[in-house]
């Protein structure tokens, strides 16, 4: 069989089965619908593997599956570039997207929709390979398109429920506000790169380096500069980042096991990839790469600050991704593309862990989500209590775990990067550390330890959450199964492999790096010797005593030892800005979008059914109808009128138009 067939198999197989599912699972037992859509994503899992194992081997290249559309010297081709990036990709998608399957069996369970939700989620893992496997600009607005399709079916998945309706429709149109800077991007380069394809557009890309057009007057601006910050903006929509992040919270209303797979390592980290994929691009615009960095600084810390205030298990997560994905965003803009990356997979780990570990809590708790509700629930969920703690503990950086080795290295990539807001963005990080730690431990603590508030509040409601009565209970084994075999790799997958993806020539071929200017990357490499001295070294640094400091402030607020009911007039104003999320959700709703209807109205109204339908459509028809109306009164049913016209028409036509 040929290798291109091979690697097609891994998204296709996916796809056919979320089809089959789709039309005929509803009509047959639960077993049909999850074991075909989970033996899709295994299979898909093991090309994977095999895919990453031969091109760690050497093995790279591009192959076209087939031609879509060819119109003048323009192709537009279907095709898989298969790298060390690709097959890594593939493997995170396909691993948690495995996870999330097998979870979903027992989680799902009882919902009518079980087959319906099984061929989503499917669809949606072809999509995201498609994304990840494409080597043109074409099948990656497919990919990109499709898995933003599928995110608003699986965050509306329970469509009956209002606020699932109103937060789908808001991932849905914001996720549109950056996809117009993407699609003018990639317009840009079909129009000034004459093809869509990545190698091509990278080849041509050094003698459009200085390329400059002209945006507003006679202000001239950098081609390349211009196009990477228009595809940037389209990441900023799939990544969340400042200001298009508001639909990543509320997405939070969608089943917990799409909550895993959108934030853990699928759509959410569609935009980092893109970035890196598009390297060679980037690292031409300085200007790009500043802007980058300075948004990816403002998520990290604005978001992470906003985990503190949250009581829903499942939102103080969100925002932690939120933060995360500012951390990789830093990455990118300072050229530490390979650490961006690295830390997309540690992160991919123990985010679907803590994901799916929440989902246990909740499902223990007989679907109550506020944490303040709960306490000592390690006495009844052991298994879910120690994942959640080796997950929460990577999620802060805690040396020798996953979440250290690519965090320390984000942060050390910043520190020494001269791009313009490398030092802003370096301090962001490093107060990002101290709130990470603060609202992890502040999650555990109130979840696993303390009082069983459960027991002492008053007037709970049965089908939502304990009675007095009840007690947690740990979850089946389709559930802490997926939560135990995402553990190991959010433990050791960073001491591992920092070695092999961050200082060989893993990412050679996939990544490019202008060590000349941007020699912040070489510099970590310099001081990098193994992963057990970084390790011990871990503990006396700057983000890690930030992280204790965090843990410390934490335990304190959260212990007996504070208990305080005057809240000083300070402390109250901070806590109304982020109770409203700095207020971005009011800016969209009462400006934004309130002007966008006002505009919408007008346009409607007068543009639309005064003049277009009035005037241009149904003005032809209203005139020939009225004159057909006046000539009729000309038809009087007498013959010698018609004779009359006809001795007319015979004088008038040998008169102007026959010459003698």
């Amino acid at each position: 069989m040929q290798l291109i067939h091979v690697f097609s198999i891994a998204p296709f197989a996916t796809l056919f089965a979320s089809i089959i599912v789709g039309l005929f699972g509803k009509k047959c037992p639960k077993v049909f619908s999850y074991a075909l859509t989970t033996l899709g994503v295994g299979i898909a899992f093991l090309i994977s593997i095999y895919t990453l194992y031969i091109t760690s081997h050497g093995f790279h290249g591009e192959f076209t599956l087939y031609q879509w559309l060819a119109t003048g010297s323009y192709n537009f081709e279907i095709g898989f570039m298969i790298d060390n990036l690709t097959a890594l990709m593939m493997v995170i998608v396909t691993f948690v997207s495995l996870m999330v399957h097998i979870y979903s069996i027992g989680y799902m369970k009882q919902d009518s929709g079980f087959s319906r939700f099984f061929s989503y989620i499917s669809l949606f893992t072809f999509a995201m390979l498609m994304l990840v496997m494409s080597n043109n600009f074409l099948q990656l607005f497919f990919g990109w398109e499709g898995v933003g399709l599928v995110s608003y079916l699986l965050i509306g998945f329970w469509y009956k429920k209002p606020t699932a309706i109103h937060a789908n429709l808001k991932a849905f149109l914001v996720n549109r506000v950056g996809d117009i800077g993407l699609l003018m991007g990639v317009g840009l380069i079909l129009f000034w790169f004459g093809s869509l394809d990545y190698q091509t557009v990278f080849d041509r890309s050094v003698s459009l380096g200085n390329q400059s057009i002209f945006l507003f007057g006679d202000s001239a601006v950098s081609l390349l500069s211009v196009i990477c910050i228009l595809l940037f903006i389209g990441a900023m929509g799939k990544s969340a980042q400042i200001p298009l992040h508001v639909w990543l919270p509320d997405s939070m209303e969608g089943p917990t096991p799409i909550s895993a797979l959108i934030h853990a390592a699928t759509m959410v980290t569609a935009g980092i990839f893109m970035v890196s994929r598009l390297s060679p691009l980037f690292e031409l615009s300085d200007t790009a790469l500043s802007f980058i960095t300075i948004i990816g600084a403002s998520t990290a810390i604005l978001m992470g600050i906003m985990g503190v205030v949250q009581n829903d298990i499942k939102r103080v997560i969100a925002y932690s991704t939120l933060s995360q994905l500012g951390f990789m965003t830093v990455a990118l803009g300072v050229s530490a593309y390979s650490v961006a990356i690295f830390h997309l997979m540690t992160h991919a780990f123990f985010k679907a862990l803590l994901f799916l570990a929440a989902g246990s809590v909740i499902i223990g708790m007989h679907h109550d989500q506020d944490i303040r509700h709960m306490g000592n629930i390690k006495k009844y969920m052991p298994i879910t209590w120690i994942t959640f703690l080796l997950g929460s503990l990577a999620l802060i950086g805690t040396p020798f775990f996953s979440g250290f080795y690519s965090k320390e290295m984000i942060i050390e990539a910043t520190k020494y990067s001269q791009i313009f807001g490398s030092g802003f963005a370096y301090w962001m990080l490093i107060f990002g550390v101290f709130f990470t730690a603060l609202y992890s431990t502040r999650l555990y603590l109130m979840v696993f330890h303390g009082t069983e508030k459960w027991r002492t509040l008053k007037l709970r409601n049965t089908h939502h959450g304990l009675n007095s009565q009840q007690s947690p209970h740990e979850s089946p084994w389709v559930i802490t199964l997926p939560l135990i075999l995402l553990t190991i790799p959010s433990v050791i997958i960073g001491y591992l492999s920092i070695d092999t993806i961050l200082f060989s020539d893993f990412f050679t071929t996939s990544i490019f790096i202008n060590d000349e200017i941007h020699k912040n990357f070489s510099q970590i490499n310099n001081h990098f010797s193994s992963p057990i001295k970084t390790g011990l070294h871990g503990f006396l640094t700057l983000p890690f005593f930030f992280m204790m400091l965090g843990i410390i402030v934490a335990w304190f607020v959260n212990s007996q030892m504070f208990k305080s009911n005057i809240t000083p007039k300070f402390v109250s104003f901070i806590s109304k800005i982020l109770e409203k999320g700095y207020g971005f959700d009011t800016l969209n709703e009462k400006y934004f979008a309130r002007w966008l209807r006002v505009a919408g109205n007008f346009l409607w109204l007068r543009i639309d059914l005064n003049l277009i339908d009035r005037y241009l459509v149904n003005g032809p028809a209203y005139l020939i109808n009225r004159l057909a109306f006046k000539l009729k009164s000309l038809q009087s049913g007498y013959i010698y009128h018609y004779a009359f016209i006809m001795i007319i028409g015979l004088f008038l036509l040998m008169t102007f138009f026959i010459k003698l």
